[in-house]
């Protein structure tokens, strides 16, 4: 077998395996208000990414799956950015039920993860609020780009810097289209106390929080602990659970299925739907991708040069509840 028959079979299978208890697990949330009150349910588009399904493609699954909404987090799923295509995505959500939510990827020009297929940070944010207006999205997520960003010349804060000035830059615009938009922490890039400083510096009023669990995990801080210091922040969110444990430079840790791994998901639900009632919890299920977290190397704390041993506490008591994975390696070609 090939490897991207492997990888397609792979991913059906794994969307047959996660269907059930997620829509079991979903008509909890939907239904048991006693236990979870009201959370929408939605799908991140990184979740089925290797099977390269297009905007259209998601959101007919989205539909099929009776899902309230979909994040697309970029504009890869997207064929073209044309008003006319973009328009009839939005219908065809509309008429099932189903929201969109928008992001642009990086807008930070320092970070190694910013793509200028678009033109500079300033010209891809005018064109995620475009896009944004155009097919009804309440947001346009946004981020720095991923741990790596920390070890730059004048470290995250150089960052941080950069983005609020292009985010200020666009003020007036966002408030114009009623548009915010929604900064996420993203692959141990951010700490919850940076997050909130540069929301507050940009503005609550036009900046709240994307929140990915895992990724804060990637940032050595316990998810659920984030999650009610963010709190009404969060306007949308992209999920997944995670598997962790102890390795002689640290902790590994591995994304997860909802409920296979150590978050308590049904905690979580409750406390969104108490802190950021209606903001969707978009699933974002990425597995067999193994992240060190070297805490036990000197020059890994070159990133943190601020963080407190205090700060690392919940952290280190949730590796504690993990248990190692194996990778599965597809057959070459």
């Amino acid at each position: 077998m090939k490897r991207r028959e492997f990888t397609k079979n792979a991913a059906l299978s794994l969307i047959a395996m996660h269907s059930l208890p997620v829509n079991a697990w979903a008509e909890d949330i939907r239904s048991n208000s006693s236990v979870i009150p009201r959370v929408p349910l939605g799908l991140c588009n990184h979740s089925l990414r290797s099977m390269r399904l297009n905007a259209r493609q998601l959101i007919e699954y989205a539909i099929q799956k009776k899902l309230d909404s979909v994040l697309f987090n970029t504009f890869e799923s997207f064929e073209n950015l044309n008003s006319s295509y973009l328009l009839q995505l939005k219908e065809m959500a509309n008429e099932n039920g189903v929201s969109i939510y928008t992001g642009v990827g990086s807008i930070s020009e320092k970070s190694k993860s910013f793509k200028p297929e678009y033109g500079n940070a300033a010209e891809l944010l005018a064109e995620g609020i475009r896009v944004a207006k155009t097919v009804g999205s309440p947001i346009v997520g946004c981020r720095i780009g991923s741990i790596v960003d920390r070890y730059i010349e004048g470290g995250i804060e150089a960052h941080v810097k950069e983005v609020i000035s292009t985010m200020k830059s666009f003020r007036q615009q966002a408030l114009d289209s009623g548009i915010m938009f929604a900064f996420e922490n993203h692959m141990g890039d951010l700490r919850s106390n940076e997050l909130l400083d540069l929301i507050h510096s940009t503005g609550s009023d036009i900046c709240g929080v994307l929140f990915d669990p895992a990724n804060a995990f990637w940032a050595m801080e316990d998810p659920l602990v984030v999650l009610e210091k963010l709190g009404a922040r969060i306007i949308c969110t992209s999920v997944r659970d995670i598997q962790a444990w102890e390795t002689d430079e640290g902790t590994t840790f591995q994304g997860m299925a909802v409920g296979k791994g150590i978050l308590d998901f049904p905690q979580y639900a409750k406390t969104m739907a108490e802190l950021c009632p209606g903001v969707p919890l978009h699933i974002e299920t990425i597995s067999n991708s193994k992240r060190e977290i070297p805490f036990l190397k000197p020059e890994f704390w070159e990133g943190f040069p601020n963080l407190k041993a205090e700060g690392l506490v919940d952290f280190l008591k949730m590796i504690k509840k993990g248990t190692p994975q194996e990778s599965i390696n597809p057959p070459s070609e």
